[in-house]
Order: C-alpha cells, then sequence, then structure tokens
C-alpha cells in the first residue's frame, strides 16, 4: 500500500458526529421506525498513521471548532499542518482501510461514508446518573414491606463466615451509575441526508442529546453491498 506525508491509499470507517434526539419516519413498507438523528458534519482530516512509520493505518478526524486556548497543543499544531482555519472541538482517531485517496487537510462528508441499509457501530457515552443503590443499578428486588421491615432496598449479604471472610471482587453493589463508554452494534441505518448532514439510526443511541457519537462501519457483522467508503 502506497502512503506519504500528504496522502494515502486508505478511505476512512467512521466519522464523528453529534447526537440530535429521536423522532420517526416512515420506511419503504409504510411501517413506522423509530430513529436517532445523528448530526454528521464534514470531518476534517488532521493527520494520517501508516504503516511504515505507525505500523498501522488510522486516519485523525477533527470535528468543529473551538478558540485556541481551550484546545490541546498537539491538536493545535496538528490544526496548524493541515492548514485548517479552526481549531477542532473534538478529535478522534479512526481506522482507515484500502481503497481510497485521502490528504491532509481534507474534508470527509457523510455522504462519502455511510448510505441506507448498510449496519453500523454507534460510540458514545451513556448518561450518568450518579451514586445510586442496588435496585436501580442492577434491578435488584424489593424486601418485605410490612410489619416494620426497615431493609426493603438494602442489598442484603455480600460476604461469606470465617473463610473466606471478605467480599470477591466484581460483586454487584452500590456505586456510580451510567458516564461510561458504550457501544450499540449492528444498527441499521434507516436514511442518509448528505445535504443536511444527518444519519437515521433504527433505535437509540449511547449518550444524551448533542453529545458526541462515533459513527463507525459494523465490525461484527459481515455486511452485504457495503462499499461506500469513497473520499
Amino acid at each position: 500500500m502506497e502512503t506519504s506525508a500528504a496522502g494515502g491509499k486508505m478511505s476512512v470507517t467512521a466519522l464523528i458526529g453529534k447526537k440530535m434526539g429521536m423522532t420517526s419516519v416512515f420506511d419503504s413498507s409504510g411501517s413506522m421506525v423509530g430513529v436517532t438523528v445523528v448530526q454528521v458534519d464534514p470531518n476534517q482530516v488532521l493527520g494520517l498513521r501508516t504503516q511504515e512509520r505507525d505500523g498501522y493505518e488510522a486516519v485523525v478526524l477533527g470535528m468543529g471548532t473551538r478558540r485556541a486556548t481551550r484546545t490541546r497543543k498537539p491538536q493545535l499544531v496538528a490544526a496548524e499542518k493541515a492548514g485548517l482555519a479552526g481549531e477542532p472541538q473534538v478529535v478522534r482517531e479512526v481506522r482507515a482501510r484500502g481503497g481510497g485517496e485521502i490528504e491532509i487537510g481534507s474534508s470527509i462528508s457523510v455522504g462519502d461514508v455511510f448510505e441506507a441499509g448498510q449496519y453500523v457501530d454507534l460510540v458514545g457515552t451513556s448518561i450518568g446518573k450518579g451514586f445510586q443503590g442496588t435496585v436501580k443499578r442492577h434491578n435488584f428486588s424489593l424486601g418485605p414491606r410490612s410489619h416494620g421491615s426497615k431493609n426493603y432496598r438494602e442489598p442484603g449479604s455480600t460476604g461469606q463466615a470465617t473463610y473466606p471472610g471478605r467480599v470477591f471482587k466484581g460483586k454487584k453493589m452500590p456505586g456510580q451509575m451510567g458516564n461510561k463508554r458504550r457501544t450499540n452494534r449492528n444498527v441499521r441505518v434507516v436514511a442518509v441526508d448528505a445535504e443536511k448532514g444527518l444519519v437515521l439510526v433504527a433505535g437509540s443511541v449511547p449518550g444524551a442529546d448533542t453529545s458526541v457519537v462515533l459513527v463507525r462501519h459494523a465490525t461484527a457483522r459481515k455486511q452485504s453491498g457495503n462499499t461506500k467508503s469513497k473520499v
């Protein structure tokens, strides 16, 4: 595979987007489908990772703009080298594959990577719910609530007797709930609006509205006819 500092024979398989909310649309058969709308503005190419130099192939993408004082220095330098007018707000490194031509400083739109009918993975950060007990966090059953019982929301016994005399690691206990990296796999793309930069996917997407979502080609499913990855 031929690569160079300016560009390479590779194409991206993912783009950075922003979750906008949910709605419902009618498919070709007339059935109503609940979808999540992901706004995918053009992503700027900040850098390339090549097999010869880095040992693997990837593309560094940036989305949005922010003030220089709010940007980390490596990202600021990468944006300057790419000749971009503003500093990117979100930067992600995504895997690439052969079959396309990418230039540093160019932009990639949603219509170049995704099309209706294919399957994608959606990576986001789940909504944080703070410190929660076992009933809310792990769906534990409630205890008796009659005859003066005071333990209807307590987790119950957690350890053993004298031996081993400790609580095993990984036991379901109260703690932080949410605010974790989550991936929804094999989600069907219902529609793609290239002009508005929208991707409509069936079902839910991790995270709150306006949160950052990475939309990538499904990795755990053999896709049929998914060849739209040119730039």
